[in-house]
Formats: structure tokens, C-alpha cells, sequence
């Protein structure tokens, strides 16, 4: 076992032309790990047809959970699902919930950005709401658009920050940030509503939208964010001290597995 780190990052279903079934991961995600996690990415498909989780982790080092257009699906919640909420990926939700609770078990690193850290939340008992502005005092979180409802063709505008986020005070984010109080972008529907038990709430937004988690007791890294961390972490400050304490961490978790092998050779 030689040479960078592996992550895996995981796909998301997609249909091109409305008639060819892909899987799809955004270029952003790969550079992010390549670039500032200082890994090789190595993406996999969101479905079990494609990925058995006792393989991949065989193979990769880290997981990055990454945001995707489709809503967890609401059953995962005891939630009836609703037309207006779609479109699903069902094939992704049932392996990346149970990736979570394998990762978080065997200490294997993980990381959940948007709809990532949707799931972690889901795999850990907790609910979402398919809508979070509709809540009562809650901000638009959605991407800024047009008057015209197109979204806004510049991603500069789109990813730009715009809301705060108050991080707990010595929780492992505000640590590992340096800070307290953060400025992140916001492109989402769905947020959490409930958290699950071991969910372990250490940012939250100004209209009181959960942001940023953390897995009790877990023997690794598991960290979520709601924001699209894999946007600028190359330029950005916040985005890049997560991405570099999770390569940190996945390499650390690479270092660990090979140990045992060493000593076998060595005997």
C-alpha cells in the first residue's frame, strides 16, 4: 500500500437527455480532494448494484458525502413523500446511510457536505424538512435565481457567502476553524428538522438552520457541513482548514492500516 491516500466520493444518479442513466460527481468535489486534501479521488457509484461497502472500504481510506439534487427520501424518516419534493435517489440514500454507520464504527473517515450531511443526520435517527424556509423565521437557503426563476448564471453570485454561522465555543469545528463565528454560502432545500442522538449540533445559521455536525463518539473523523465546502477550498479559509484536516485524517487512517501489515513482515 503505496502512494497518496484514497477517498472515495461518491455518485449521484443522473439522466442525461432525459434517456441516458449516468452516475455523475461534481468536478469541484474531485478537486477538493485532490487539491487541498492532497488524496486521490476516486469516485464510485451511489447504489449498492455498483459499490458493496465491505469492497470500497477495502480500497479507499476516507468517504466525502457529496450534496446532490435529489432529497433524501422521506420514508427514511417515517415521512409520507411528496410529488412536489422530487426528484429521489433512493439507490444512493440506502448505501450512504449505511456507509455512514459502517465508516463511523470502524473509525474510517468521513466527511458529508449538503446532501451528505443530510444523510448523516438520517442515518443517525434524525428527520429533515424537504423545504427548510418554510419554517417559520427561516431564510431563503435556497441558490440565488433570476426575476425570471432561471438560476443565476453566475456561480460567483450563486456560491457567493451569505449567511453566518455561529460554531460552538471549543467544539472540535470552532478548534479546528479558529473561530466562533463563520461566513458560508447556502444552496439547499432540505435541512435538518430533528437531529438524531448522536448527532452533536456545533453550527448553526441565523435564522436557526442547523450547519454544521459532528457524530458523538465517533473513533475518527465525522464531520458534516450543510454548505458547499467543496466550492473554494483552494482560495477560501474556512473550506480549506476542513478539507485539510479531513486529508489529515484519511491519511492518518492510511498510516494506521498499514502498520499491521509492517509488523506482519517484520516478524
Amino acid at each position: 500500500m503505496t502512494g497518496r491516500a484514497v477517498i472515495g466520493v461518491i455518485g449521484n444518479a443522473h439522466l442525461v437527455d432525459n434517456r441516458f442513466a449516468v452516475q455523475h460527481v461534481g468536478e469541484r468535489n474531485l478537486r477538493a480532494v485532490a487539491e487541498v486534501a492532497g488524496a486521490l479521488p476516486l469516485m464510485f457509484g451511489g447504489s449498492s448494484e455498483f459499490a458493496q461497502i465491505e469492497d470500497l472500504l477495502e480500497v479507499v481510506d476516507g468517504i466525502l458525502l457529496t450534496g446532490g439534487r435529489a432529497n433524501v427520501h422521506p420514508t427514511y424518516f417515517k415521512t409520507a413523500p411528496n410529488p412536489r419534493h422530487e426528484p429521489y435517489d433512493q439507490p444512493r440514500d440506502e448505501l450512504a446511510l449505511a456507509l455512514v454507520r459502517t465508516c463511523v464504527e470502524r473509525g474510517v473517515p468521513l466527511f458529508g457536505i449538503c446532501r451528505g450531511f443530510q444523510e448523516m443526520n438520517v442515518a443517525y435517527g434524525g428527520s429533515l424538512h424537504p423545504e427548510i424556509r418554510e419554517l417559520p423565521g427561516r431564510m431563503n437557503h435556497r441558490m440565488p435565481r433570476l426575476e425570471n426563476g432561471e438560476i443565476h448564471p453566475d456561480p460567483t453570485v450563486v456560491f457567493a457567502d451569505r449567511h453566518d454561522v455561529q460554531l460552538t465555543s471549543d467544539g472540535v469545528f470552532a478548534r479546528l476553524l479558529g473561530r466562533d463565528l463563520i461566513r458560508v454560502n447556502s444552496l439547499h432545500g432540505q435541512g435538518i428538522l430533528e437531529p438524531g442522538p448522536r448527532i452533536v449540533i456545533e453550527g448553526v445559521a441565523e435564522d436557526g438552520t442547523i450547519e454544521a455536525i459532528r457524530i458523538a463518539d465517533a473513533p475518527g473523523f465525522a464531520l458534516g457541513v450543510q454548505w458547499h465546502a467543496e466550492y473554494d477550498p483552494q482560495v477560501n479559509p474556512i473550506n480549506r482548514a476542513l478539507f485539510v484536516a479531513f486529508g489529515e485524517a484519511v491519511s492518518a487512517y492510511r498510516t494506521a492500516r498499514k502498520r499491521p501489515a509492517a509488523l506482519r513482515r517484520s516478524g
